[in-house]
C-alpha cells in the first residue's frame, strides 16, 4: 500500500513527551537520564522546560521567586503565553524541531496548569485558556512522577536555597489532587502514565524507558 503525503510527513515528525510532578517530585533528574539513554540509542532530542527563559517566562520566574507580585489569575494567563511562544517560536519553538523530525522532551507542559491554577480557579476554566496550546500539540505521552507532598517539600528543603510562590506542603496536597483530577477529565484524550517516585533514581528511569521506548521504536 502506498503511503501518502501526508502520512509521510506525520510519520517523520519527532515525538513530544511531556514530563510532569509537583515541585519536588524528581522530574527533572528523569529528564536528564531518559535523554542520555535515547542517545545512547542514537536518537537524538531537545530537552526544554516551562516556564521557558523567553521575556514571557523570565516574567514569570520573577514573579514566582517573590521579585514581581500579582493576582495568581495574572500567572495563569501568562502561562497561557509561554506556552504559545514556546510552541511557536520560529527560533527553538517546539512544533519546528518536531515537524523537522526532532524529539522534544519538555519539563512541564499544560497538565501544569491544570494543577496549579485551579487551586485558585476552576480547573474548566484552565483547561479552556489552554485550549489553542492542546490543539496544536498534545504530548505523545504525559509521564507523571508521583511523590508525596512531604517527600517533595523535604526534597525542596535540601536542594534549593529558597522556596517559589507554589512550594508549600499545603498548596502541594491540593496541587497533586488537581493532577489526578484533571488525568481522570481527560483521560480520554490524552495518553498519560503515572510513575512511582519514591522509588530509587535508576528504578524510576527504567519504569520511564519502559513506558516511552516503544514510540521510538525500541
Amino acid at each position: 500500500m502506498q503511503t501518502t503525503a501526508s502520512e509521510k510527513k506525520k510519520s517523520d515528525r519527532g515525538n513530544f513527551i511531556a514530563f510532569e510532578g509537583i515541585d519536588g517530585s524528581g522530574k527533572s533528574t528523569q529528564i536528564e537520564l531518559l535523554n542520555v539513554r535515547l542517545k545512547q540509542n542514537g536518537i537524538h532530542c531537545y530537552t526544554t522546560k516551562e516556564p521557558t527563559d523567553s521575556p514571557i517566562g523570565s516574567l514569570i520566574h520573577q514573579i514566582l521567586t517573590g521579585r514581581i507580585r500579582t493576582d495568581n489569575r495574572v500567572i495563569a494567563g501568562l502561562f497561557v503565553a509561554d506556552r504559545l511562544d514556546h510552541l511557536l517560536n520560529e527560533v527553538d519553538g517546539i512544533m519546528a524541531k518536531i515537524e523537522g523530525g526532532t524529539s522534544v522532551i519538555t519539563d512541564r507542559y499544560y497538565f501544569s496548569s491544570y494543577a496549579y491554577h485551579s487551586v485558585d480557579m476552576p480547573m474548566e476554566w484552565v483547561i479552556k485558556a489552554n485550549e489553542q496550546s492542546s490543539a496544536i500539540l498534545k504530548p505523545t505521552i504525559t509521564v507523571f512522577i508521583d511523590v508525596t507532598p512531604e517527600t517533595a517539600i523535604e526534597r525542596i528543603a535540601k536542594n534549593r536555597f529558597h522556596k517559589e510562590l507554589f512550594e508549600k506542603k499545603s498548596r502541594l496536597t491540593l496541587v497533586r489532587e488537581n493532577y489526578m483530577k484533571a488525568f481522570r477529565l481527560l483521560e480520554k484524550e490524552e495518553k498519560v502514565i503515572i510513575i512511582d517516585g519514591s522509588r530509587s533514581q535508576e528504578e524510576i528511569a527504567d519504569s520511564v524507558w519502559e513506558a516511552v521506548k516503544g514510540y521510538f521504536g525500541l
